[in-house]
């Protein structure tokens, strides 16, 4: 049997050509071990540029969530500084790396997701809304740490003050304002009449009731029959928010209490949500 030599040196120095291909992917352990790479990519004045950056978040962000935590809301004092840290750090994290541009794109994302973040504070109960200034302060608390992680640390600070202010200098002045009797003449709100009787008169009041406010043109917006007992029916109407003159109802719901099987009628005034 004849041994072709050089076709098996052939195959051999293929085979080991391409293993060596294979291999010269990987580099080796220490090329890519942890320690090397960081002493390669660690730069002193950026690392302390990012502590400044947190630690400014950190702090201004504990600022304005001691208001809220002493006020006792959902999104006190760790929230607050969570979020603010956490905008600070994106930010810092997309300017060292795609430098300006970088960092306009990530505070996009921030500004889009604190939303969502928000939306979990705000929680409707009947017609009244609550946490939308929980919200809202997450929001500015996120804006505060996007300022300090853009090294914008004097924007930040001035930001605080006013987010400060805004949560506390302000409270008197609404206080004042929400003390201010509503002229129903003048403001729009929303009206709500409202009638208790018996199950069995429930559908007759519903319909009186409506006929007697399309008589003095306000449309309703909602009409609703809530079954408490056979003996306990509340029968109410919502109307469009409109101003109205209160002598117009007071005579809707004297009618109303004048019928049989009605034992209360009543209306009222809350502000637009």
């Amino acid at each position: 049997m004849t041994i072709n030599h050089g076709a098996l040196f052939l195959d051999f120095y293929t085979r080991n050509l391409v293993c060596d291909r294979h291999f010269a992917q990987y580099p080796a352990p220490s090329d890519r071990g942890i320690p090397v790479q960081f002493i390669h990519t660690f730069q002193l004045h950026d690392f302390l540029d990012t502590i400044v950056s947190l630690l400014a978040a950190f702090v201004l962000g504990t600022l304005i969530g001691a208001e809220r935590q002493y006020r006792q809301r959902s999104a006190g004092l760790r929230t607050n500084v969570l979020v603010c840290v956490g905008a600070a750090a994106f930010v810092d994290l997309a300017n060292r790396i795609n430098g300006a541009e970088g960092s306009v794109r990530v505070i996009a994302y921030v500004v889009s997701g604190i939303g969502f973040l928000g939306a979990g504070a705000i929680m409707k109960e009947g017609m009244n809304v609550r946490g939308l200034n929980t919200a809202a302060t997450l929001w500015a608390s996120a804006a505060v740490g996007a300022c300090a992680g853009a090294d914008m640390v004097a924007e930040s600070a001035i930001l605080t003050l006013f987010v400060l202010a805004g949560n506390t200098l302000l409270r008197p002045l609404v206080n004042a304002i929400d003390r201010i009797p509503l002229n129903e003449r003048t403001s729009e709100a929303t009206y709500e009449i409202s009638v208790t009787t018996d199950s069995k008169r429930a559908a007759e009041a519903r319909d009186v009731m409506n006929e007697r406010l399309e008589a003095a043109s306000y449309p309703i917006r909602e009409t609703k029959i809530v079954f408490h007992s056979n003996d306990n029916v509340e029968v109410s109407a919502v109307l469009v928010p409109l101003a109205v003159e209160p002598d117009d109802l007071d005579s809707v719901v004297a009618d109303l209490s004048k019928m049989p099987g009605v034992s209360h009628a009543t209306w009222q005034v809350s502000a637009l949500e």
